[in-house]
């Protein structure tokens, strides 16, 4: 089974959710990233998101805009976030990685490129953002063939004869987008979480994790008592400029992350008070 899989099943197995880091690889540089992603597991983050940097990033706020336009200066290509992953597997990374891309880039590289290199690399999941399901027919067959997870957006305004359809072509887990527009932080959250997961989860078996907009511990804990696992990226990314090229980003990082794993894992004394 692919990563994300088993790490979903032993989310379940434990009664606990998910905790979902997005950064952007190559901010400040790749060997910043290697280290962040290392610091990120040690503290306890579930799955990795890593952003390709793109130089038209549309579904991006400028938190990210930002992130990806600094790790293109630094010199980061698609190449390069492989050979990253590569080393981090070699380093002894076990949590899943998943790609968050632009279609272009993929395209590209090569579809069938693309896919072999990112699972020889250690990828687990491709979320690429601009591609529907309708026109990903050779690329869905290509990842399956070769483990990769294809993750697909539903978003608040997606209509629900649509959801099954984007439910049937999805593997991994689905991403809900918790508003509408680009992603960036939020002082409140979408009262359309609840009712769109509950939606979501009439059609597949996947497990739903929500992101965009989730910035702090109590964000986290309400969006995480409605779904599978919460998506925080925008938060760690404005971490990631503010301290530049500090010497203890990663750690700095990784203790700026803390609170909010901790805000979505249930304590063991809150799981023996369930089973009473």
């Amino acid at each position: 089974m692919n990563r994300i899989d088993l790490k979903f099943r032993a989310l379940r197995a434990a009664r606990q959710k998910g905790f979902i880091a997005y950064i952007c690889a190559g901010d400040p540089n790749l060997r910043a990233t290697e280290e962040l992603a290392l610091a990120l597991e040690r503290v306890g983050v579930d799955v990795l998101e890593l952003g390709i940097p793109f130089s038209d990033p549309l579904a991006d706020g400028v938190v990210n805009q930002l992130a990806a336009e600094r790790a293109l200066h630094s010199g980061t290509t698609l190449n390069g976030v492989l050979k990253t992953v590569a080393n981090l597997r070699d380093r002894g990374l076990q949590i899943p990685i998943v790609f968050y891309a632009y279609f272009n880039l993929i395209h590209h590289h090569g579809l069938k490129q693309f896919v072999s290199d990112a699972a020889a690399a250690g990828v687990d999941g491709v979320l690429a953002l601009d591609l529907p399901p309708e026109e990903a027919d050779g690329y869905e067959r290509l990842m399956r063939d070769a483990g990769v997870r294809l993750i697909y957006l539903v978003a608040p305004t997606t209509p629900e004869a649509r959801v099954a359809r984007i439910a049937r072509h999805a593997a991994g887990f689905i991403y809900y987008i918790s508003h509408e527009g680009v992603t960036g932080m939020k002082k409140t959250m979408s009262a359309s979480i609840a009712p769109m997961v509950a939606v979501i989860r009439k059609h597949t078996h996947l497990p739903v994790a929500v992101g965009f907009g989730i910035s702090t511990p109590q964000q986290a804990r309400a969006v995480a008592q409605k779904a599978d696992a919460v998506v925080v990226g925008s938060a760690i990314v404005n971490q990631i400029a503010r301290l530049g090229k500090d010497r203890r980003l990663s750690a700095k990082v990784a203790r700026f992350v803390t609170p909010m794993i901790k805000s979505v894992k249930p304590s063991p004394r809150d799981l023996r008070s369930k089973s009473v």
